[in-house]
């Protein structure tokens, strides 16, 4: 890799590492190095040709030959890098605590240069605490995968150890260089790199206040009044070029805080006092920064499990007058003690705002930015399902309004739209159904669609206690509606604003796949029009099929209506169909939605619609038929009947008897690690291009992930099952303490259950793109190898959250199934 990759993604006159340069002459050493950054990870480096080649190994080696651990290969470090140990500043690459853990020198057996071209080095380490011989094997991926993974594994000599009590993490936890520790290490102020030093004045000054080294373009003043905030131009992608860095988009309320003398005032973008709204908590952790006064920007938010802001999370919680969610990000700083900082350049200011935020308070976080490509930053956030990238001139002051310094990129189209109008619920006098939307234009409000998902139960009551002291006869839209548009329709004043998720705008300017998120207080009626002019070029699937309630809550907590269903299948159904169509199918329907009972049905029940076929089958010809479906209609009638699972045969109904795939579902049982989840699927994806399968990866939506293979339909059922249960119990033999290839529940505490039973004649597993009838309304996603992170869990993916990554999505994760089926090894 050379060094270049190393120096590019570090500034050097803001981390303590070494600068990469490489060594004249040769050497056998190697250094592993604790690294406590946004997850603890033990970074391996062994010498060769004048660097370090380097693998983060996510759980640290293990002496146990059993354990395979996996070690993704990283950028090539400086020999210097050998001695690093202190604290890499937050918001620089890999910042967090870094420990020398072990030292020594390696020895490879054959030709090392050869062996780690080819994949597959295997050497003898002599270090203070690893010794032995050691193996690192490269995993076989596709040529468009990112992220390069490897496996490190532990011979079985003398120095291997086995049983419980042996892991040597644990047993040696310390630097082998000070023997101090990562807390120690964290804790130790000579440790944590400035980039400035800190002034005699600073080192003296009352823990009550800082002293502060005041950038250029700083100048003394008093504390302002409210200063209308810095706003971001939106642009399909980031700027490229060094000028810019970048910042994930919040998905929360713009903040702006004012400090002074120990009162603390929160004010919305457009200067409203929310002080009171968001609770003692947050006025609380800024009344305790070591300031006299301050003002500083940024957003407030409540996150998912998952660590994503979530904005309907948010307006929940101010509804129900909750405040132990904040969290406060502050991305920049307008004033400090007596200073202006709208004159100084925007990293000298996000500096003096690092330093002043403590590193581990509960509400006040540092808002971390990025220098690496703005469309790979912006790519990996619509991956998550993030909202988007802010992308910012670093040399820039502090403009209000929108004057182009401020750049931001959606993964989805999501934007406030005026509400003018609202339907009852079908089910209550007392709730809207859907909500009339608007955008000003030169000639006044423009109708542009309806919006009827992502209400709660008691959302729908709340807006309808909002809205009908709004009401009015006239239509409040410029433009004439048509019948269908005006249908069951209560006009109202245009003064309410509504945060909407949309997939696109259609041609004639109406929105796609709308999905509600909440209401804008903070936001005037007068001043929504319409960001993006893009329109779709995706024909949408239409269906004849007609949906009685579509306003039903098939998740009831999370806000998922019949209609919102129905919009997310016709958005994958293009993606979804191969796996699902003409095959039989096994259904959870939940006519109550989930809160309801459940029924799983393989036939079909009194009043199945017609769209929904039925066939026999061939070895059952005079039982009940089977399900299945042949068009999008089908799938339509299914979200229709309240289908909330599908669960298709690996085979088709053109081939009853000759599966076309393999699937294999790792079921954790109780205390087992995501870490072990991951390596589990790596471990299946090793073994079946071992024998020539590939092998693709989804979440389950549950609790694991699903491997599957594709196959030429040769094969029969029985030869396809036997395969797969050797997998397994090959599995559960090479490591017992980790795998089964049995069900009993008493056995798989602390293990995996690798489930082959999904591939018998009548058995079926979750399809691709499924909804689960799960509190979450997850999906079980399809995933490229590469995404297969600790950032992305088997629930990740919700019906609520899915948008931006569909929406950013360049090509199928599973792009090439079929394509890539072989037969059935014998």
């Amino acid at each position: 890799m050379g060094l270049q990759t190393y120096n590019s993604k570090r500034r050097f006159d803001q981390t303590p590492e070494p600068e990469g340069t490489k060594a004249e002459t040769e050497g056998s050493s190697f250094v592993i190095q604790k690294h406590d950054a946004r997850r603890l990870h033990y970074d391996l480096r062994l010498e060769l040709d004048g660097v370090y080649k380097s693998w983060a190994v996510t759980r640290g080696p293990s002496l146990n030959p059993d354990d395979k651990r996996l070690a993704v290969h990283v950028e090539d470090h400086p020999l210097s890098y050998g001695e690093f140990e202190g604290v890499i500043p937050k918001g620089q690459y890999g910042g967090g605590t870094v420990i020398l853990w072990d030292r020594g020198t390696w020895h490879p057996v054959g030709d090392a240069r050869k062996g780690y071209k080819k994949g597959h080095l295997e050497f003898e380490l002599e270090g203070e605490k690893l010794r032995g011989r050691w193996h690192l094997v490269k995993m076989h991926g596709k040529p468009e995968e990112k992220r390069e993974n490897w496996l490190l594994m532990k011979v079985e000599d003398e120095e291997a150890r086995t049983g419980k009590g042996t892991d040597i993490l644990v047993e040696k936890p310390d630097s082998v260089k000070t023997g101090r520790s990562v807390k120690d290490v964290a804790a130790d102020p000579d440790d944590t790199w400035n980039s400035k030093p800190v002034s005699k004045k600073a080192k003296t000054a009352s823990p009550q206040k800082q002293a502060h080294d005041f950038p250029k373009g700083a100048r003394k003043a008093g504390v302002p009044a409210f200063v209308p905030p810095a706003l971001a131009t939106l642009k399909p992608k980031p700027p490229a070029g060094d000028r810019w860095l970048h910042e994930i988009k919040f998905d929360g309320y713009r903040i702006q805080v004012h400090i002074d003398k120990g009162k603390v005032t929160l004010f919305t973008r457009s200067g409203l006092d929310w002080t009171e709204k968001f609770g003692k908590e947050v006025a609380s952790a800024f009344a305790k920064l070591p300031v006299e006064n301050a003002v500083l920007d940024g957003e407030i938010v409540v996150e998912r499990d998952n660590g994503a802001s979530d904005f309907s999370a948010l307006q929940q919680d101010l509804s129900d007058g909750r405040t132990d969610r904040f969290h406060f990000y502050a991305f920049d700083m307008i004033h400090l003690d007596g200073h202006s900082l709208q004159a100084a350049e925007l990293m000298d200011r996000k500096a003096l705002l690092e330093k002043l935020l403590p590193s581990n308070d509960p509400v006040l976080r540092y808002s971390e930015h990025f220098e690496e490509s703005g469309s790979m930053i912006l790519d990996h956030a619509c991956r998550l399902s993030l909202e988007g990238v802010i992308s910012k001139q670093k040399n820039s002051k502090y403009a209000s309004g929108r004057k182009g310094q401020w750049v931001k990129s959606k993964c989805s189209s999501r934007q406030e739209f005026v509400i003018g109008g609202y339907t009852l619920s079908s089910t209550s006098d007392q709730a809207i159904g859907s909500l009339a939307l608007g955008v000003h234009d030169k000639e006044g409000l423009r109708h542009v669609g309806r919006v009827g998902t992502g209400f709660t139960a008691a959302v729908a009551e709340n807006l309808f206690k909002t809205l009908k002291p709004l009401t009015q006869k006239d239509s409040p839209f410029a433009d004439k509606l048509t019948a269908l548009a005006k249908k069951d329709l209560v006009f109202v004043k245009p003064e309410a604003v509504a945060e909407v998720e949309f997939r696109t705008w259609s041609a004639d300017g109406n929105l796609r796949h709308a999905s509600f998120r909440g209401m804008r207080e903070d936001k005037s009626a007068s001043e929504i029009t319409r960001e993006d002019t893009k329109k779709s070029d995706q024909a949408v699937p239409k269906t004849t099929i007609k949906f009685t309630h579509p306003e039903r809550l098939y998740w009831p907590k999370d806000g998922v209506t019949k209609e919102g269903l129905a919009d997310y299948y016709a958005q994958v159904w293009h993606l979804m169909a191969p796996y699902i169509v003409d095959r039989p199918l096994a259904l959870v329907r939940c006519p109550d939605g989930i809160d309801g009972p459940h029924f799983f049905q393989k036939h079909p029940w009194r009043g199945t619609n017609k769209a929904i076929g039925q066939i026999a089958d061939p070895k059952d010809k005079k039982g009940e038929p089977l399900i299945r479906i042949t068009d999008f209609d089908g799938l339509m009638a299914l979200v229709q009947s309240a289908a909330l699972e599908i669960h298709p045969w690996g085979a088709t109904t053109r081939s009853w008897e000759k599966p076309d795939m393999i699937v294999m579902d790792i079921d954790p049982g109780e205390d087992v690690e995501w870490g072990e989840v991951m390596e589990a699927a790596l471990e299946l994806k090793r073994r079946f291009e071992d024998v020539g399968l590939s092998a693709f990866l989804k979440t389950s939506g549950g609790k694991g992930l699903h491997v599957v293979s594709p196959l030429k339909p040769q094969a029969g059922w029985t030869a396809v099952k036997a395969f797969a249960k050797r997998m397994a119990v090959d599995m559960g033999k090479a490591e017992p303490d980790k795998y089964l290839a049995v069900s009993t529940k008493a056995k798989r505490k602390g293990r995996i259950f690798i489930d082959y039973l999904r591939n018998g004649r009548g058995n079926t597993a979750v399809a691709p793109y499924s909804t689960r009838a799960r509190p979450g309304a997850a999906i079980s996603m399809p995933l490229e190898w590469s995404e297969l992170t600790d950032e992305i869990g088997p629930d990740y993916f919700t019906v609520d959250t899915i948008g931006p990554r569909l929406s950013a999505m360049k090509r199928d994760p599973w792009d090439g199934f079929f394509s890539s089926a072989e037969p059935l090894p014998k």
